[in-house]
């Protein structure tokens, strides 16, 4: 560290400070309890586990939504995103640069224009308050993403492998499944970290489309038993958000170096 910059590490720190204190916060008062709550301690002196006893009883089966509508995104997403990004990759594809450009519009819409309209058709086809139908919703969201990221990596592959297994008689379909697939596994595990993400803390189309789904609504929406028209149960509030947080923080702790792999694969080609 030079004497120019040695004020850059402290703005960092205070910086980074900044930015994790509402965590920080969101922690501590899922540690005090209820009668301390509004005495804004900076750490939970008086310590109580009571608010997580509450959350654990009250919306395991919202976790249970959530996890399957996260688990039913990635493999929706990935069983769409996948062919379709080799198709536009490896393929001849007619129009290859108008789909390019139509899946960045994809990505331009509102989220919420696009729960309106899904509510209207959902009403009609009988898929509101339903795990399906968030399905769906919430991959049309990771869907796109998912197709420009999988295809910037599947078109810097080595043609030579592709080619190396025509010549073998393999079929364009078992190319794809046996040599592209594997190669793109950081791609592959990238795309569906985000879709499951992007399932796991949605809001705008659970509100939407499973308002009415009882047991069956997200945690996103198992939040709001806490909050009422004149009280709201902070301490559960913030242990439910502690909660839900926590498959999020895993999942990229774990998944990190394939996330940088994934995201940078495809940015530079020989």
């Amino acid at each position: 560290m030079t004497a120019r910059s040695w004020w850059k590490l402290p703005l960092a720190l205070l910086l980074t400070a900044l930015m994790l204190f509402p965590v920080y916060w969101m922690v501590n008062v899922s540690f005090t309890s209820r009668d301390s709550i509004r005495k804004g301690q900076l750490i939970p002196l008086d310590f109580t586990l009571d608010h997580y006893a509450v959350v654990l009883h009250d919306q395991l089966p919202y976790l249970g939504t959530s996890l399957l509508v996260g688990l039913g995104t990635v493999l929706l997403t990935l069983a769409v995103a996948a062919p379709s990004a080799f198709a536009l990759a490896r393929l001849a594809l007619p129009g290859r640069t108008l789909l390019n450009f139509l899946l960045i519009v994809a990505q331009m819409v509102p989220a919420v224009v696009m729960s309106l309209g899904f509510y209207s058709i959902y009403s009609k086809a009988g898929l509101l308050n339903t795990i399906p139908g968030l399905i769906l919703a919430d991959s049309t969201i990771a869907v796109p993403f998912a197709v420009m990221l999988l295809s910037a990596f599947m078109a810097g592959l080595p043609g030579e492998l592709m080619q190396a297994a025509q010549l073998d008689g393999a079929s364009t379909w078992r190319t794809f499944r046996s040599i592209v697939l594997p190669m793109s596994r950081n791609s592959l595990i990238t795309a569906a970290l985000f879709a499951f993400l992007w399932a796991w803390s949605d809001f705008l189309f659970a509100s939407t489309l499973n308002r009415e789904g009882g047991a069956l609504r997200p945690i996103t929406m198992g939040i709001y038993n806490y909050i009422g028209a004149q009280n709201q149960e902070w301490g559960p509030m913030m242990a439910t958000a502690v909660v839900a947080s926590l498959p999020a923080a895993v999942l990229l702790i774990v998944a990190q170096r394939y996330v940088a792999a994934g995201v940078t694969a495809g940015a530079v080609k020989d």
